[in-house]
């Protein structure tokens, strides 16, 4: 069966007129609380009712104009968190609570009541350090760290809450009407309250309003980030009336730049910084959320002792965040920091770390919708290798099924898709294929008619299976959020089931907002019907995280649990980190795209996804020679790497655009086959103490200001700056070193500069600003091959940039590059590289791993030696020495050591005298 009267689907059906997205005026619960929120009407906590159990403090909280209670709950949690829930003490129905995103029990300790009485409750946790100062009238919580407010809650007074009602034509009598939290007359002034209209769509609310608001004040803090998806700067803005950001997963091709619309993902965590603090807001909420954020100079007085007269003034900054969501509860998690590492601890110890990556995943992709045929892959192969370029991955879109059926392959175009899978395993490359939510309605696909016989799809409101268009043209939806639908799923990916697949083949979830072409905003509308009887409003920001998920298990059962799966998925939430990789979607082949995929970026990083990355060259248009260029130059110092491109576009593989632009495509993914060794140990760092791979400046340089609101530039872990050409024909770039204590070496030339200032770099189509931090060893590879396969073997190199003080510090991690066994077995190398005294060391940073390699250090280039050595020496474990050629150059102060043999996993040491 074909689209519904042979309608034809094509690319038209996503790129869409901007307008059929709404805005907040066009949201009912939005406009329901700005419009209640000016009444005034407050909450006052009943502290007389306070209970303490094992786990939390919990208490009443009535509002005092509808005498409706609620049920406050506080816990204190282990790493410096407290959560806050809230919720209707007696609900007609339970409200929804997000599950599977917090990772197995969170681990409570036990909050002490300091101080209570009708006014006020103090809670502190066993150290004292931290302490929840509940006011009770007007509801106030204030978060005292180390004896500064650090946070208020509900200081504005812009809690809110809609309890669950009875529908208007269930209410017995208008006695029943009166108790209601909001007065039925508000109807007449198209609320939305029962129903919602837009453009032609009715949304018909079976349970009626049920939106939620919470105002957080921040005390001392002017800058805060966060929470995406939106392709805005990385330090938030202050939104105007009608201008909140929007947490609202939504398939927008070609999506506008600095616009606060909600597009693929959803991250709801937001997090604010300062000198010496910071802190960050989890809102544990999958349903439509907005977030208004207000940042303004409060002026403090400080009495002198003349007296007020002489009272001196002192500027400090609040930033006021509130969060409104369509449904659910009020849960969220309050991390108290006190540093940028604690923080990205505190989280991670809640959704979880970035899942470690197989090393073939950093190497750089292929991709383009689409690759025609078997045919065309193997040329696109082949090209890689004849123009010396490396790549490890071809990807294949939704033409590569037969009409967009998933788990199937063409069979005029991919006819032999094991054997297609065969040579790239002899290349030593992997494939990649997609695998969208939608299903084909087609009594004679399997696939569909199991999922439907077993009840697998979203139904309607009314109980049919949900059907909507989208690329195959009719389509059912599954239902991810039950789990047995994610079994089973997961269990299409078994080499059996999934004919035509090997174990190279690997997974792209897409349109996973869920994307309906033609639904309202092109989803799914809010009152379909998910497991559990729950409405889509309630969860719609979580499916994609859901099928993420289950793609992810499949791949790992496929293995018996052995291999590491890879998975990309345009749709997420937060703990989507668990499961793999993330991108920023369909973005247009054009100069801005380049410059905000930067704080794009930043921003994924900084909420948990450190598998990040952006469309290279842009997915939508053709971009000019320069700019794909400068997007490579770009892409090939991000965590996730690869070239895309729609249909109708122009061929862009990398040797397609003339021998100059070749040559700089080549040499910038070389670069990054290059620094693999230094990538993968920071994703075994994001992977086990939280660290991001890419970082803001304020990451790294907490303490200096001037790199709170910095973009255009990111640290590459600890070591390195890159400092990315967004600029057509620029000559020039500004880098900003940060650092008056620091000094930095560029890159390519090894020159040597002072940190706290801004250089004018001058820059030619070759360059890419990279400068290594002093005090940093990074980790090389010596040779490039044609895909990470190729290069288990090829021997390291390490670059050396001394500080000030001549001393540096790095590591190494390595594994197998593909399964498990690094976390099962112990079956890994992870070592500690530092130099202090003039002598290099080598030496084991975990002794619980154990991996044998052959691979040696062969390079050795210390960076900022101001003086010529009169002799070098290698002394291994036994005390053995050996004489070492060296080249110094006095012009650059570099000392290079080559054809070395330092077996990577013993311990040595270099002396250099």
């Amino acid at each position: 069966m074909e689209a519904s009267g042979k309608e034809e689907i094509s690319v038209e059906d996503e790129a869409v007129d901007k307008n059929i997205f709404r805005d907040c005026s066009k949201i009912a619960f939005y406009r329901r609380q700005k419009q209640q929120l000016s009444k005034n009407s407050t909450y006052r906590a009943l502290l007389d009712s306070v209970t303490t159990g094992r786990e939390s403090t919990s208490f009443q909280i009535i509002n005092e104009a509808t005498k409706l209670p609620l049920l406050a709950e506080v816990y204190g949690m282990e790493r410096n968190i407290l959560r806050l829930k809230i919720n209707e003490e007696t609900p007609l129905k339970p409200r929804y609570e997000v599950s599977d995103v917090l990772i197995s029990k969170l681990s409570t300790v036990r909050l002490i009541s300091c101080s209570r009485n009708t006014d006020n409750l103090i809670l502190s946790n066993e150290k004292g350090d931290l302490k929840c100062h509940i006011t009770a009238n007007p509801f106030k919580i204030d978060l005292v760290s180390e004896k500064e407010v650090v946070m208020s809650i509900n200081s504005l007074g812009q809690l809110y809450f809609e309890h669950l009602q009875i529908p208007p034509k269930q209410r017995a009598t208008k006695e029943s009407e009166k108790s209601i939290s909001i007065d039925t007359s508000q109807e007449d002034q198209d609320l939305g309250l029962w129903e919602e209209k837009f453009g032609n769509f009715v949304d018909v609310k079976a349970n009626g309003p049920a939106s939620i608001g919470l105002d957080f004040s921040l005390h001392g803090f002017e800058h805060v980030y966060g929470i995406p998806q939106h392709a805005e700067s990385h330090q938030l803005k202050n939104t105007r009336d009608g201008d909140a950001y929007r947490l609202y997963n939504l398939d927008v091709y070609g999506y506008q730049i600095h616009d606060k619309m909600g597009i693929y993902g959803s991250v709801p965590y937001l997090l604010a910084h300062k000198l010496g603090r910071t802190i960050g807001i989890f809102w544990l909420n999958a349903s439509e959320t907005l977030v208004e954020i207000n940042t303004e100079p409060a002026v403090e007085y400080t009495l002198t002792q003349t007296g007020p007269a002489a009272a001196k003034q002192k500027v400090r900054y609040r930033t006021d965040v509130r969060w409104i969501s369509e449904g659910g509860i009020i849960d969220v998690f309050l991390l108290i920091g006190t540093t940028p590492s604690d923080i990205f601890k505190q989280y991670s110890s809640l959704t979880g770390t970035q899942a470690m990556p197989p090393l073939f995943s950093l190497g750089y992709h292929q991709c383009r919708w689409n690759y025609e045929d078997e045919q065309d892959v193997m040329a696109v192969d082949t090209g890689f290798d004849e123009h010396d370029i490396p790549y490890d991955v071809i990807w294949l879109d939704i033409e590569h099924t037969e009409g967009k059926r998933y788990f199937t392959w063409d069979k005029e175009r991919f006819p032999t898709p094991k054997r297609m899978q065969e040579l790239l395993r002899s290349k030593r490359r992997k494939l990649v294929v997609i695998s969208d939510p939608h299903i084909k309605v087609d009594p004679d696909y399997p696939l569909y008619t199991k999922a439907k016989e077993q009840g697998f799809f979203v139904r309607t409101h009314e109980g049919s299976d949900f059907e909507g268009m989208c690329w195959p043209g009719l389509s059912s939806y599954l239902d991810f959020t039950n789990p047995k639908v994610r079994e089973w799923y997961s269990g299409l990916f078994a080499f059996p089931a999934y004919e035509g697949s090997t174990d190279i083949l690997f997974v792209w979830n897409d349109m996973n907002e869920p994307s309906v072409f033609r639904g309202p905003e092109l989803t799914m509308q809010k009152n379909a019907i998910h497991h559990g009887n729950w409405e889509h409003r309630e969860l719609h920001n979580i499916y994609g995280f859901y099928q993420q998920m289950a793609t992810a298990e499949g791949l790992i059962r496929r293995s018996k649990g052995k291999e590491r799966p890879f998975v990309l998925s345009r749709s997420f939430f937060a703990g989507s980190q668990k499961y793999g990789a993330v991108w920023t979607g369909d973005n247009t082949a054009e100069w801005n795209y380049l410059k905000i995929s930067i704080p794009m970026l930043l921003t994924l990083s900084i909420t948990g996804i450190s598998f990040c990355g952006a469309d290279v060259g842009g997915f939508i248009g053709n971009p000019e020679a320069e700019l794909l260029v400068r997007w490579y130059q770009a892409g090939a110092y991000q965590p996730f790497f690869r070239g895309h491109a729609t249909m109708n576009t122009k061929r862009r593989e990398p040797w397609l655009c003339g021998k100059k632009h070749t040559h700089l495509i080549r040499e910038a993914i070389r670069e990054r086959y290059t620094l693999l060794p230094y990538l993968y140990s920071l994703f075994y760092q994001a992977h086990v103490a939280s660290e991001p791979v890419m970082r803001p400046l304020w990451i790294e340089f907490p303490n200096e200001l001037e790199t709170f609101g910095v973009e255009d530039e990111y640290m590459l872990g600890s070591a390195l700056l890159v400092h990315p050409v967004t600029e057509p024909k620029a000559t020039t770039v500004d880098v900003f070193l940060p650092g008056s204590s620091e000094i930095w070496y560029d890159s390519k030339t090894f020159a040597c500069r002072r940190g706290g200032c801004t250089m004018k770099m001058p820059v030619t189509l070759d360059t890419i600003p990279v400068f290594q931090r002093g005090g940093s060893v990074v980790p090389i590879k010596t040779a490039v091959g044609k895909s990470t396969g190729w290069m288990t073997d090829a021997p390291y190199g390490l670059r050396v940039a001394l500080s000030t003080k001549g001393s540096a510090m790095g590591e190494l991690y390595l594994d197998d590059g593909h399964s498990f066994q690094y976390l099962h077995q112990r079956q890994f190398l992870h070592r500690k590289l530092s130099f202090c005294s003039s002598v290099l060391t080598n030496s084991c940073a975990d002794e619980r791993g154990h991996f044998s390699s052959k691979c040696v250090v062969e390079q050795i280039l210390v960076l900022g030696l101001r003086k010529e050595p009169s002799s070098v020496t290698t002394h291994s474990r036994d005390g053995k020495a050996e004489p070492v050629a060296f080249v110094y150059c006095a012009r650059t102060s570099t000392l290079s050591l080559e054809k070395l043999s330092l077996n990577i996993g013993a311990d040595w040491e270099v002396h250099i005298q």
